[in-house]
């Protein structure tokens, strides 16, 4: 079987393609425009193409030549925070995307789209209470929100009036070895870990108060793969995130721990959800999720790994699409 990933660089794409090499025969076909992720992540037995996937005809001739069957959609840009100071390119970047993929995947009969959405989706949640299930109704409080929001229904629309197959997966704070710890926008456990090796005290934006449910990748592979080919998962929602949920001040508190070392400065508050994460059970009773690795194992295999890598330039961006009420930690 071809198996197609976008955002095959990154995190998600590069780490399911390594599981689906191990252990399966299916062909793997990447796609990734190498902008948040590295071609070293890539594994060698991928047959990758670099471009993005929101330029015109690119996506279409590969669908064509190729042919591909599942598709696994994870490109995307998710920097939330910053989502509000780059409308433009978010809804580019992950709207226009999406849009692309469903009309490929629509043209060319695949079996079923897996598109990994996000808690994002849900806002502040029902009355401002967690966890978040797959029922409650959706509020995003940012763009990169409403973006997943409208890829999401986007996708069940397809499936009601063109056949298209479908499973929407909203992974909760993903970490782990492969991540890019080099964008200061996103993935706070590697953005501690950079500052931290280039001897920065680690940043906590206001109180640390805000609880989430941080997932290590590893007991993420298997649920995203029996998402693409598993009848219980077709035309489902699932959230697929740990059981368990920290403040942000007690993951810091884990991470400098694993290190052994480690200071800690606090920041200016940004506009974000105080307590973001989901249910679970239904990830366990479709996807046979087992949530196996608890957060300081997981650190410890990702601080392990951070430190085997060369020091990559961080991203910075030259400048916004709207300046007003940038966060002085994000000021050039």
């Amino acid at each position: 079987m071809k198996i197609l990933i976008t955002g095959i660089a990154g995190l998600l794409g590069s780490r399911l393609s390594d599981w689906l090499i191990e252990n399966t025969d299916n062909t793997i076909i990447g796609v990734d425009d190498l902008s948040g992720g590295y071609i070293d992540n890539i594994h060698k037995d991928v047959e990758f193409y670099k471009f993005d996937l929101s330029e015109n005809g690119l996506l279409e001739r590969l669908f064509q030549n190729r042919k591909p069957e599942i598709v696994y959609h994870f490109a995307a840009y998710a920097a939330e925070g910053l989502s509000p100071f780059m409308r433009s390119f978010n809804y580019k970047n992950n709207l226009i995307s999406t849009a692309k993929v469903i009309n490929a995947c629509i043209n060319y009969d695949v079996k079923r789209l897996v598109f990994t959405s996000s808690m994002a989706v849900y806002g502040h949640g029902l009355e401002n209470k967690s966890p978040f299930d797959e029922n409650d109704l959706l509020n995003p409080i940012d763009p990169y929100g409403i973006a997943k929001m409208a890829c999401e229904k986007d996708i069940q629309i397809a499936g009601e009036q063109h056949g298209l197959d479908w499973c929407i997966i909203r992974p909760h704070n993903v970490y782990g070895e492969k991540q890019n710890i080099w964008d200061k926008y996103r993935n706070v456990l590697g953005i501690w870990m950079f500052q931290h090796m280039n001897n920065e005290p680690m940043s906590i934006y206001g109180e640390g108060t805000q609880t989430r449910a941080f997932t290590y990748i590893g007991d993420c592979l298997k649920p995203f793969y029996k998402a693409g080919i598993d009848d219980r998962a077709s035309k489902e929602i699932i959230n697929l995130g740990g059981n368990k949920f920290y403040s942000i001040k007690e993951a810091n508190n884990i991470l400098r721990m694993v290190i052994g070392e480690g200071t800690t400065q606090y920041k200016e508050a940004r506009h974000e959800v105080k307590d973001a994460y989901p249910t679970w059970e239904k990830s366990v009773k479709l996807l046979d999720y087992e949530f196996k690795t608890d957060l300081e194992e997981g650190l410890t295999k990702m601080w392990r790994w951070a430190q085997s890598q060369s020091n990559k330039t961080i991203k910075f961006w030259e400048s916004y699409e709207v300046e007003k009420g940038i966060y002085d930690f994000w000021k050039k």
